[in-house]
Order: structure tokens, then C-alpha cells, then sequence
């Protein structure tokens, strides 16, 4: 090997097909060495190379004759002071933040802490973990595409599917058993044509960078199946690879991403860039403690401990250039290097945080805005973490979605009957315009969702009223304690058909109202098969079958009605508005483009709003009122829709509107009436009912209605 100075940028290891160029920021180092190994596990390094070159805190050297595979990983020399915010430790092997591909899973030891076990965090541990650390691998970011292209599909066109890899691939049949649960599967025939029935224009898939699970949970036998617990931002996780190539997870990703932009099915990733898996003070030293403390995190005034906004010990301080420019250089390489199409940010309210106060003028937002590629991706925002103040939703800036904890909360509240729900639900079902409209966002800035992998799953959001969590080991003490979910009358599985029979309504009321709502509507991997979670609402530790989808015993209606709903909807533009709605009359007719309407067929005045007792409405929704045109500049209309919620305990006689609404009325979709359901858009055998005509509709349930365009 030849070595020569290198030199600063790219930061990380970037091989130019002769040999390899490293760099790595440390600010407060005294001295950095790279670290050469030829295994994974159980050997020190075979060669030690002090880097002597320092560019504005940029340490760096250039190895000729390194290539693809080489396994590193770096000692940083420099002061023990962990009062004063420093834990440099050259006993420990740390992992390049750069790094593009790590070799193996992380085995927990003592040595990997940087301070003596048993004792406080004061103490230095002489203990040197090389053998065990986690190593980066220099690759080969060569790739053929062959010649792939984004889909772009526009955010009032999409159907998002949040999914685990492995909840989704473990047992779905036709996919190799050695295969399932990894990138590959993702890339599978099978796995895609199951996403190209149901109607997904977009897969947002949980953590995928390289994470590591907490010791506690190793010793309970139990893992952090989830992954937020990021430990390298720019590595596909080794966990969803199964091939023997060292560093081969990036190709396998990258085929995955082809293989899904091939049928025009977008790849956006779940990012944690608010925390990192290190931990509090009494956490493990792996990469960013040891390369510099004082530089990544958020330390309070006492710098021995950190600021926690994430609930998880520590938060990345994005507040200083190196650590905005870690996430922004990570971003742009999964979008440039990897072609995802774009990001939904866990706790994005911590990476908004200035001194203390999310501000929506921070740094992150200003630096996104102006770059050329990331503000042209998806972005969208968990508008929250746990900090004071940290409740956000509404408030992030124009380009960025949000998931809207309120359409989750106002829609379970309303199907669950409680009272003074009619103006909260209509303002969740037309897009939210309390929160969005005054910053000129549309309606797809809300990011529309029943169930998250957070939470109650949606048969147990039906089926339960308490969490059962035993399984966690916490003692049924973690995940949410109100879930504003409603059993039916009994907890959990039970052998009465009624029972059955009306969680199934709940189930296909909270579908409709999800795919026929303005916005962007998320569908939870497995509520479409009826999968249950038997009640836990955390399985953030559960690599089993607790989490994995059980396609062999998936629930096939259900599944075809969630499909049907799905096309539905992608086929009506009236249910995926770019703009907001009037409530003005259109052109000459006198018609407004939304009308809302009591059982009695009489429209709602602003008294009937705040009756509490009251659980039903029916919405017009005129098709030729969208106010939109088409790629084409074309005028978008579409068949006019009156819908019926009736979340009252008994069914309700409906008048539909005068003939100035619609002169007739054919049902298409009844969730009481499976054969209404069944038939879909065709409807059912009966005639269309004439304008003013009484209409039965059962309780708890919901009926579509179309008057065709003339």
C-alpha cells in the first residue's frame, strides 16, 4: 500500500478504482488512527495508519491499492472529560458516520462502553472492543440501473403503504424462504404484484439505515425489531440482507428500489436523524461519542448529560454545521445514490429545535429549501417529539406534509360515537383546512392515516379498549394508555357473530372514510388482511409472529374490498383534490362544490355543528366543482358523490337532496351491505332512487351514492 495525504471531501471512504480516500470530522481530536481488519469479529486490526493531514477539522489520508470490502473503523485520541462534554476513548473502535455499508450485527459486551461497567460514567474503560465493534466496508457504488427513473407520482395521486420489510415478506407464500424478510423480497415478483392489486403508489418503509438494538432488551431476549436506533445514516441495515457478499446490502437495496420503480411504486424511507443509538451518558460508545461528543449531540448546561427530546437519551445536535451537513449529505446520497423518492423524518420536531423552541425558520428548513435535490423529493414530517412544546402539527413550512395525528384522533373519536364529533370530523375529512390553508399548503399536506405502526393495528383498534403489552417485558407499562379505540363490547377475540359482524363494519367505516377523505391517505401494512397484534400496541421489540403478516390466513374479502376502495378512488378525482374547497357557487348552476346535509335532507345550518348528541351527516360532493385542470390543461370533473355517516347505534332514515343535487341516486358502496361493497362502483341490482326519496341507512355505517355526470 501506497499512502499519501488525501484529501477532505467526500467525507467517509469513497473509492476511485485505484484506492481509497478517507476522511472523517472530528473537531476536539488530538489524534485519529484508521484501523484495517480482514473479518468481521474476533481479531484486532492487522494495520494501524496515524492520519497526520488535518483540513478544517477534516482528518484524511488516501491508501492506494484498498478497494471494495476493505473493512475500518477509526480510534480518536483526545481528553476524557465528561464533564466538560468530551469521551475519547482510543480503546474503542468507532464506526466512520460515513459509512456506506457495515459487515455484521452488533454482539453486545463491556467493552464497548466506554466507561468501566459497574461503575459511574466518570470512569475510563481500558477495555479495547475492536474485536467486537461494528466495522464499516468500503463499496463499490457502481450500479446499472438501467436507466431508471423516478415515478414523481404527485402527492393528490398517492396511496401510501407504511410497512415494516419483514412484517410485510416474512410469510408471504411464493417468495423464497430465504429471501423473506430482506431487501430481496422487496424486489420480489410476488411482493410486487400484491402492492400493484391493492392500488400503493408508494411504500414507506420503517427504518431501513443501519440500527442497533438496546442491551436490556438482548438479555429479555427480545430485539429492537423497529430499528429507530439509527447507528449508521448512510448503510442499508444489515439485518434485511441475506447474501455473503461483504457490503452486498447496497446492491440489494439498489435492485429493490429498480424493481419497484419498474412498476411505478415509489420508495420512501422512514429516517431518524433526531437521535442516535448511543444513548444517554451511561450508553455505548460506537461512533459519534467517541469521535466527538461535544460536536453531535445536545448537551445540557452540566455537558456530562444530554438534552433527551426524543425519549430516547440523547438527540443529534442539528443545530451546528457539521451535524446539518451530516444529515443533509446523507439525505441527498439515499436520494442520488440509492433513488428513494423521498422521506418521512421521525420526530421532526427535535430537528427544528434552536436553543430550545422548534422554530419553523431553523437552519434544516432553510438549508432543504434551497437544495436542488432534496427540496424536489416527498418530505414529510412526524410533527412532534417529546419535548416541551414539541406538539407541532400544522406549523411546518410550505413543501413539507405532515402526518395529521388529529384526522387519526377526530376519526377513531367519531366512529367510536363520541359526542360533539360532526365539525371536527368534516374538517378532518376535507383536508384539514384549520391547519394548512392560511400557509398556501393544499390538501395533501396531510398525511392522512387510521392506524401507524405505532399503535393499535386496525382490527385491534376494534377489537381492544386496553393495551396487552405483557409480552415487552415492561409490564404492560410502555405504549399509549388511551387509544380512543372502542371493542365492541368485548375485549378481544370472542365467538359472538354479532360482535364479529360489527367490528367488521367498524373496519370497512374506518376504510371508507380514510379513502375517500382529502389529503394523502396511509394505509397500515396488514390492516388489510385483517392481521392482529392480539392487542399489543408496541411490538417495537417483536420479531415474530405478533408483527409478521399471516398471508395464508389473511382475510381475502376484506382484502379485495380494501383493494376495490383503493381504485376507487384513484379513478374519481372529486376524492383527491389539489385545492381546497369553496363552498362557493359553480359557474351558473347555483351549485356550491361541497354541501353538507342533515338525515332530513335539509343542508346543515351553523347550529346543527354543535349538537352534540348528533352522529350523522351526508356531504355532496359535485364533480363538476373541482376547480382543477389536468396535465393537459384540461378542466378534471368527474360523477357527483353523496355520502352517508351514520355513526348513531341505530339506523336512520336519509332523504336525499332536490333534483338541483342530482336527479337520481344509484348506491355503490354500503358497509353494511356486503353485497352493496362487492359490487363496487357497478353497484347493486335495485334502480336508482329519485331525488327526495327516503333512503335506510343501518347503523354505524357508511353508503356512497353517485349521480353520473350528464
Amino acid at each position: 500500500m501506497n499512502v499519501f495525504p488525501g484529501e477532505p471531501f467526500p467525507l467517509g471512504a469513497y473509492w476511485d478504482g485505484k484506492g481509497v480516500n478517507f476522511a472523517l470530522y472530528t473537531r476536539h481530536a488530538e489524534g485519529v488512527e484508521l484501523c484495517l481488519f480482514r473479518q468481521a469479529k474476533g481479531e484486532k486490526e492487522y494495520q494501524r495508519i496515524r492520519l497526520t493531514e488535518r483540513s478544517h477539522d477534516i482528518w484524511h489520508i488516501y491508501i492506494e491499492g484498498l478497494g471494495p470490502g476493505q473493512l475500518y473503523g477509526y480510534r480518536v485520541y483526545g481528553p476524557y472529560e465528561p464533564e466538560n462534554g468530551h469521551r475519547f476513548n482510543p480503546n474503542k473502535l468507532l464506526l466512520d458516520p460515513y459509512a456506506k455499508s457495515t459487515c455484521s450485527v452488533m454482539e453486545w459486551d463491556d467493552s464497548l462502553f466506554g466507561y468501566e461497567m459497574g461503575k459511574d460514567d466518570l470512569s475510563f474503560s481500558e477495555l479495547d472492543n475492536a474485536a467486537l465493534a461494528p466495522k464499516a466496508v468500503v463499496i463499490d457504488h457502481h450500479f446499472d440501473w438501467e436507466g431508471d427513473e423516478a415515478p414523481r407520482t404527485a402527492y393528490h395521486n398517492s396511496i401510501i403503504y407504511e410497512t415494516h420489510i419483514k412484517d410485510l415478506t416474512r410469510l408471504m407464500p411464493g417468495i423464497p424462504d430465504e429471501i423473506r424478510g430482506t431487501f430481496s423480497a422487496l424486489a420480489h415478483p410476488v411482493l410486487i404484484d400484491h402492492l400493484k392489486k391493492l392500488g400503493i403508489t408508494a411504500v414507506e418503509l420503517m427504518p431501513v439505515q443501519q440500527s442497533i438494538s438496546e442491551r436490556h432488551l438482548e438479555e429479555k431476549g427480545l430485539t429492537n425489531y423497529w430499528g429507530y436506533h439509527t447507528i449508521g445514516f448512510f448503510s442499508p441495515d444489515i439485518r434485511f440482507y441475506n447474501g455473503k457478499e461483504i457490503g452486498g446490502q447496497v446492491r440489494e437495496f439498489k435492485n429493490a428500489v429498480k424493481e419497484l420503480h419498474k412498476a411505478g411504486i415509489e420508495v420512501i424511507l422512514d429516517v431518524v436523524y433526531n437521535h442516535t443509538g448511543e444513548g444517554n451518558q451511561l450508553g455505548p460508545t460506537l461512533s459519534f461519542k467517541g469521535i466527538d461528543n461535544a460536536e453531535y449531540y445536545r448537551l445540557a448546561e452540566d455537558k456530562r448529560f444530554y438534552f433527551d427530546y426524543t425519549g430516547t437519551g440523547n438527540t443529534l445536535n442539528t443545530r451546528l454545521p457539521n451535524v446539518l451537513q451530516l444529515v443533509m449529505d446523507s439525505l441527498r446520497y439515499w436520494v442520488l445514490e440509492m433513488h428513494v423518492d423521498g422521506f418521512r423524518f421521525d420526530l421532526a420536531a427535535a430537528l427544528a429545535r434552536e436553543l430550545h423552541d422548534v422554530n419553523r425558520l431553523s437552519a434544516f428548513f432553510s438549508i432543504i429549501y434551497q437544495d436542488p435535490v432534496l427540496s424536489q423529493v416527498k418530505l414529510i414530517a412526524e410533527p412532534w417529539d417529546v419535548g416541551e412544546g414539541g406538539y407541532q402539527i400544522g406549523q411546518f413550512p410550505p413543501g413539507w406534509a405532515e402526518w395529521n395525528g388529529l384526522y387519526r384522533d377526530s376519526m377513531r373519536n367519531y366512529w367510536r360515537g363520541a359526542d360533539s364529533m360532526l365539525a371536527e370530523f368534516a374538517e378532518r375529512f376535507t383536508g384539514s383546512s384549520d391547519l394548512y390553508k392560511n400557509d398556501n399548503r393544499n390538501p395533501t399536506a396531510s398525511i392522512n392515516f387510521i392506524t401507524s405502526h405505532d399503535g393499535f393495528n386496525l382490527t385491534d383498534l376494534v377489537s381492544y379498549e386496553r393495551r396487552h403489552n405483557e409480552a415487552n417485558g415492561e409490564n404492560n407499562q410502555d405504549g399509549h394508555q388511551d387509544n380512543l379505540s372502542w371493542n365492541c363490547g368485548v375485549e378481544g377475540p370472542t365467538e359472538d357473530p354479532g360482535i364479529n359482524a360489527l367490528r367488521r363494519r367498524q373496519k370497512l367505516n374506518f376504510l371508507t372514510t380514510l379513502l375517500l377523505s382529502q389529503g394523502v391517505p396511509m394505509l397500515l401494512c396488514g390492516d388489510e388482511a385483517g392481521h392482529t397484534k392480539q392487542g399489543n400496541n408496541n411490538t417495537y421489540c417483536q420479531d415474530n409472529e405478533l408483527s409478521w403478516i399471516d398471508w395464508e390466513k389473511a382475510d381475502r374479502e376484506l382484502m379485495e374490498l380494501t383493494s376495490r376502495l383503493i381504485h376507487f378512488r384513484r379513478v374519481h378525482p372529486v376524492f383527491s383534490r389539489k385545492n381546497w374547497f369553496m363552498g362557493k357557487p359553480i359557474r351558473r348552476r347555483g351549485l356550491t362544490d361541497i354541501a353538507w346535509f342533515l338525515p332530513d335532507g335539509a343542508e346543515m345550518e351553523e347550529e346543527h355543528w354543535k349538537t352534540g348528541f348528533a352522529k350523522s351527516l351526508a356531504i355532496f360532493l359535485n364533480g363538476k366543482g373541482i376547480s382543477s385542470v389536468d396535465e393537459r390543461n384540461e378542466p378534471i370533473v368527474d360523477d357527483s358523490f353523496y355520502i352517508i355517516f351514520n355513526a348513531h347505534f341505530e339506523s336512520l332514515d336519509f332523504r336525499l337532496p332536490d333534483q338541483k343535487f342530482g336527479k337520481c341516486w344509484k348506491k355503490i358502496w354500503d358497509t353494511a351491505d356486503m353485497a352493496a361493497c362487492t359490487a363496487g362502483e357497478e353497484g347493486v341490482k335495485e334502480d336508482c332512487q329519485p331525488a327526495e326519496s327516503s333512503l335506510k341507512v343501518a347503523e354505524r355505517s357508511v353508503v356512497v351514492l353517485v349521480s353520473p355526470r350528464s
